[in-house]
């Protein structure tokens, strides 16, 4: 039996897992005035802040850092450090254990910041591996038992590995162990093209790290559209990245140590290719729901064949007074998407008008060099949708900011349904490659879901000189009356 509103002793909400879908329920919960306990069976934050997003972008920002150091000289600065007398010039160099010290006080610190917060607001933390049992109560492994009146579950993921390489944390790594490296290989393997091992990949090239990127597909960044993606492909080419799509990976063979080092390596077989031989393997193939353990027996939360939380449009579960948000259910698992769904749930245990989230309009954003930031749809899924389209890309290659950064490889794309008169209509899509257009997404958010057209669009004053020009610029094209682009 559920608990009722009278119901003593109860909370109002009860989180189970506190990552960004569980951490935003609680706080959103708690702004309303609702009484939140949530489980964690970690630190909140989750996956996200400790062994994802966060971390992740930090090494990549040491990457960026040791990029802009090592081409100094291209802009009149000497960084490299003085050499004894008679000795060359030393080159800068990466000491990935300071850069793991620093990594790691970025995130203590944004965790104490959110746990602070959570008390601030009065929600109670619970240390513990939470399951759901019969009538909303959830008990943790200590024995705890917790009642809500209603539940919100937001248990997370965890990497997917691939039969074959099993996980030991030093020959074998997934996201996870990467980021808890206190040095780096000097070759490795990225299985997996998607947005995380593109990341890893451009990370580790760009620190000297000597990368093979392998991909089943036939391209890297499934989803994203193809202009982009043959500029990231490009790119890593070009820095050295060894991409080989059509992988078809049969296993590995260990071997001894490498060289000289004391490091184990192994030979990655690829079916009809040479081996490729390697210090470390990262598997990068996606992350699975956590669902071991969550769910007791005679709960009546449904789940589908791959794990994942089956939920109606409002996050509601099978199971009255029961939701799910996050990576426990079949949506995109990006931390902003759980924030969304987060409120989305909240508003409904609220009795609130709830909009559900648009997944096919929502951002993303991949942070590799060069970086990834797109909302709405590809040119080939529109046109696979049977719209008629116009569509106009930009080349960052005359845009005066690049330029002064030196940073030319990227174009900014949309993609707007044709009217019936031909001038581009309803804006469906808009997909940007380049440097910093993680932060430039905003206007092109606000474009593909107000439905927007060219005509209104090309009407905001943009900045000169600045990266969102070429925004403006490819929007005023479409209108038909571009200044720099045709």
């Amino acid at each position: 039996m559920v608990p009722t509103a009278g119901d003593t002793g109860v909370y109002d909400i009860v989180v189970v897992g506190g990552g960004p879908g569980g951490y935003a329920a609680a706080l959103y919960g708690a702004a309303a005035g609702l009484s939140v306990a949530v489980v964690e069976r970690d630190k909140v934050g989750g996956t996200c802040l400790h062994r994802g997003c966060v971390p992740a972008k930090a090494f990549l920002e040491t990457a960026s850092v040791y990029r802009t150091v090592s081409t100094a000289a291209e802009f009149g600065i000497n960084a490299s450090s003085g050499p004894p007398a008679g000795e060359p010039p030393r080159s800068p160099r990466v000491d990935f254990a300071v850069s793991q010290s620093r990594k790691q006080k970025v995130v203590d610190q944004l965790h104490r910041g959110l746990a602070g917060l959570m008390r601030s607001r009065g929600i109670t933390t619970i240390a513990g591996t939470g399951t759901l049992l019969p009538g909303n109560i959830v008990r943790v492994d200590d024995g705890t038992e917790v009642a809500g009146r209603n539940v919100i579950l937001a248990a997370g993921s965890v990497p997917r590995t691939i039969p074959g390489f099993e996980v030991d944390g030093e020959l074998i790594l997934t996201s996870d162990e990467v980021l808890d490296l206190d040095h780096l290989p000097e070759s490795a393997a990225v299985i997996g093209g998607g947005a995380i091992g593109c990341e890893f990949a451009s990370m580790l090239s760009d620190l000297g790290v000597r990368v093979t990127l392998l991909e089943a597909l036939d391209s890297l960044l499934a989803g994203c559209d193809e202009d982009v993606v043959a500029v990231v492909s490009r790119s890593f080419r070009k820095r050295g990245i060894e991409v080989i799509t059509g992988a078809r990976i049969s296993g590995h063979a260990p071997m001894g140590p490498l060289g000289q080092t004391a490091r184990r390596g192994t030979r990655v077989i690829l079916e009809g290719s040479a081996e490729i031989e390697v210090e470390a393997v990262i598997v990068a193939v996606g992350r699975r729901p956590r669902i071991e353990g969550l769910l007791a027996e005679g709960v009546g939360v449904a789940v589908d064949e791959r794990g994942f939380v089956q939920i109606d449009r409002f996050m509601r579960t099978s199971s009255p007074g029961v939701w799910a948000v996050g990576d426990l259910v079949a949506t995109p698992q990006l931390a902003h998407v759980g924030f969304a769904e987060a409120m989305v749930a909240v508003k409904g245990i609220l009795g609130e008008r709830a909009v559900p989230v648009d997944y096919a309009k929502v951002p993303w954003c991949i942070y590799s060099h060069p970086e990834v930031a797109f909302a709405g749809m590809s040119e080939a899924a529109a046109r696979g949708a049977g719209l008629d389209v116009v569509v106009k890309a930009d080349p960052l290659g005359g845009n005066s900011r690049a330029r002064i950064l030196g940073e030319t490889d990227g174009l900014v794309k949309v993609i707007a349904e044709r009217a019936a008169e031909g001038r581009a209509g309803r804006i469906l899509g808009v997909h940007m490659v380049g440097p910093w257009v993680t932060e430039q997404l905003g206007q092109a958010y606000l474009s593909v879901n107000w439905e927007a057209v060219p005509d209104e669009v090309a009407a905001f004053v943009q900045p000169h000189p600045s990266l969102s020009e070429a925004f403006g610029e490819t929007m005023l094209a479409l209108t038909g009356r571009g200044l720099h682009v045709g």
